[in-house]
């Protein structure tokens, strides 16, 4: 176990490790669709190797066999040795739910659960080539390291490998022995096929491949006679210089591995006669050749660097407490008419503003971050449901507060589920429907303004709204009265009622009623909003909008009676001014017609300054607010404008106050209550809600 290393070490490889896992996610689904990209294959060897030379130098020896079996798998497939099929994805994707699984209890300084041994065979299995897989006999013979000669091949199968190479067994011309001339034919001058003296990488792994096994660590097999191991003097490589060479070659953050840990590599099922074989060793001129060409095309230094995301919120704080002051000197400017303040104050202004958005973007991560698991999440779903599903993903570095990134995840992974699940049908049916056999899922993501817009489309059934409003009436969430009134937007709506599911079975993608509600219940906590639309037949679209950030909120604040409140602007969709006496009531609610659409009518001071006793106006602000699905209109007595705020919590005593979601300071120095609409509605007008 390697905790007790230097800490940054360890950080540094779980950073590092935690990038190419969320890569390796996405590669391996893309692979399964496009198996002849070699780039790809490359990459996902790449990625587990380095995750692998990593955990080696850590002793996580669990998490080493995993990769290095996952690792040769890779090498035998972009190797041509075997194709890449579903069956084959299924259990690489185990092994990665079976990695990650691993990195999690790394994170949290436990011991890394081994695979299981099933698993383990599994993937040992696709690391043997196609035509012979099921042939080879269950035998690990593990290859000799290189300065113990290559032990174990016999006179024949060893002039073969040679032959293979290149080289030549004969004594050279200038009469040295054949040993000596194989041993610089293989350091020196392995020809490549356009005569260069260097060798390509590609052939340089060959060599690699023989003197090792393709992709497998080394270990000494254990044989009857005792190899011979060659002396090594100063014309040959250490194991650091050795190591050194590769990291040039192929690029570094590759550590040490444990030898003694890792499983032996398979070897042929021919029993071969064990023979003292002179190594083969790589002379330092040929290192040195190498090494000099990689630094003459060295890397640019690093420019990043790692912060704990509690500095961060700490300095956006800050940078809150300083849009505030700036809000207050801005306020007490306009009572003055000082020109050299005024420019002071405008100059702190812009300057506060920058210092604000450049804060803002070390807190941001791109959308990406949620997007990068969906692929897999609709592979898994489409096998599962024998349906074939494409999935196009649009706008995937939109960048969004970290904060959001993380709320936003589960919600959009019930949505993408449940398009999986009720949208997209079966190939059959799509056929006779007249559609491509394949459904698509299309995700977006933009910035408009301060607010991030989320799109999730399908081309599949679309909804019903009659069957929508007749299961709600069933399970007593709507009464028919009700819904004959419901427009198709409404009834789409009522997927979002806590407990409502159109599955008649309960399987384990969905069918408990559980899914949009939380749906819902995520998006608005971020003082997010949700429209859906769709057309039987058809589709369906879904409209996610969320404030670009929570730390610092624009807000629309307003008077009620003479205290201050602030709306989330992000809910805000209409102010306007309203003769209160043109209002009406539909089933003994206060309503008002807003382009040809009814909408219920709230008077704050009813709800939040319950205690005064005023008598109505017949003329009013009337501010309409959306709050998950549903339009409401609140009528407020006095409009301020609009102001970032910072939100300060609200004392112990005042924690649970339906409404509030906590406290700013004004910029003429006043507080101000922060509305929490959705809480709000669903205390005061849980009909509503």
């Amino acid at each position: 176990m390697g905790f007790e290393v230097d800490e940054d070490i360890l950080q540094d490889f779980l950073v590092e490790a935690s990038e190419i896992l969320e890569q390796l996610s996405e590669q391996l689904v893309t692979l399964e669709r496009e198996p002849d990209d070699k780039e790809l294959l490359n990459a996902i060897f790449r990625g587990f190797h380095t995750i692998k030379g990593g955990a080696g130098f850590l002793s996580l020896t669990a998490l080493v066999d995993t990769c290095h079996k996952a690792e040769n798998v890779f090498d035998i497939l972009r190797n041509g040795q075997r194709q890449v099929t579903s069956e084959l994805m299924d259990v690489i994707l185990r092994a990665l739910d079976t990695v990650n699984v691993m990195f999690v209890e790394i994170k949290n300084r436990e011991e890394p659960t081994p695979a299981e041994p099933e698993l383990l065979d599994e993937l040992e299995r696709y690391c043997r080539p196609e035509a012979a897989g099921e042939k080879l006999a269950d035998v690990d013979v593990a290859p000799a390291p290189v300065e113990a000669g290559i032990a174990g091949l016999g006179e024949e199968q060893y002039q073969q490998m040679l032959n293979e190479l290149g080289l030549d067994t004969n004594a050279g011309a200038n009469g040295t022995p054949a040993s000596e001339d194989a041993t610089s034919a293989a350091a020196v001058s392995v020809a490549s096929d356009n005569g260069s003296d260097d060798i390509t990488d590609d052939e340089f792994e060959a060599l690699l491949d023989q003197l090792h096994g393709a992709g497998k660590h080394s270990g000494a097999p254990e044989v009857d006679s005792e190899p011979v191991v060659s002396s090594v003097d100063q014309d040959f490589i250490d194991d650091l210089e050795f190591e050194s060479l590769l990291d040039q070659l192929h690029g570094s953050g590759k550590g040490p591995t444990d030898t003694g840990s890792e499983p032996p590599a398979v070897a042929s099922p021919v029993e071969l006669e064990p023979a003292p074989i002179p190594a083969i060793a790589v002379s330092k001129p040929l290192a040195e050749k190498k090494t000099t060409k990689a630094a003459a095309h060295s890397a640019p230094p690093d420019t990043t660097v790692r912060v704990d995301t509690k500095i961060l919120d700490k300095i956006m704080n800050m940078v809150g407490e300083l849009v505030l002051v700036r809000n207050r000197l801005i306020s007490l400017d306009a009572n003055h008419e000082n020109e050299e303040i005024s420019k002071t104050v405008a100059n702190l202004d812009a300057v506060t503003g920058d210092l604000q958005g450049a804060v803002m973007k070390t807190r941001m991560q791109p959308i990406k971050k949620v997007f990068g698991r969906f692929p897999r999440v609709v592979r898994d779903i489409a096998r599962t449901m024998k349906k074939e599903i494409n999935l196009e993903m649009v706008g995937e570095d939109t960048d969004l507060d970290k904060n959001l990134v993380e709320a936003l995840a589960d919600p959009l992974v019930h949505l993408v589920r449940n398009s999986c699940d009720h949208g997209i049908e079966m190939p059959a049916e799509r056929e006779a429907a007249g559609k491509p056999r394949v459904g698509t899922i299309r995700l977006t993501a933009s910035q408009e303004g301060d607010h991030i817009l989320l799109g999730i489309e399908d081309d599949g059934a679309g909804m019903d709204p009659e069957k929508l409003k007749s299961i709600a009436i069933k399970r007593g969430i709507l009464d028919a009265d009700g819904a004959a009134r419901m427009t198709d937007s409404e009834a789409y709506n009522l997927i979002f009622a806590p407990g409502f599911s159109t599955k008649v079975e309960i399987t384990d993608v969905s069918g408990r009623g559980v899914g949009m509600d939380v749906v819902k219940t995520g998006i608005t906590s971020v003082n997010g909003s949700i429209h859906i639309d769709s057309e039987k037949g058809k589709g369906t679209k879904l409209r996610i909008k969320v404030p670009l950030t929570l730390a610092i909120l624009p807000t629309l604040m307003v008077l009620v009676g003479k205290q201050t409140f602030a709306l989330p602007l992000t809910n805000v969709d209409e102010i306007f001014h309203l003769d209160l006496t043109r209002t009406s009531k539909v089933d003994g609610q206060l309503t008002v017609v807003v382009r040809n659409h009814v909408i219920p009518l709230f008077y704050l001071q009813d709800w939040l300054l319950k205690g005064e006793q005023r008598a109505r106006k017949q003329h009013g602000h009337v501010v309409i607010v959306a709050v998950g699905n549903q339009q409401v209109g609140f009528v407020v007595d006095g409009l301020i404008g609009q102001e970032e705020v910072v939100i300060k919590p609200l004392d112990q005593l005042l924690h649970g106050t339906p409404g509030m979601a906590g406290a700013t300071i004004t910029s003429d120095g006043g507080i101000a209550l922060i509305l929490d609409l959705a809480g709000l509605i669903n205390a005061y007008a849980r009909r509503y809600a």
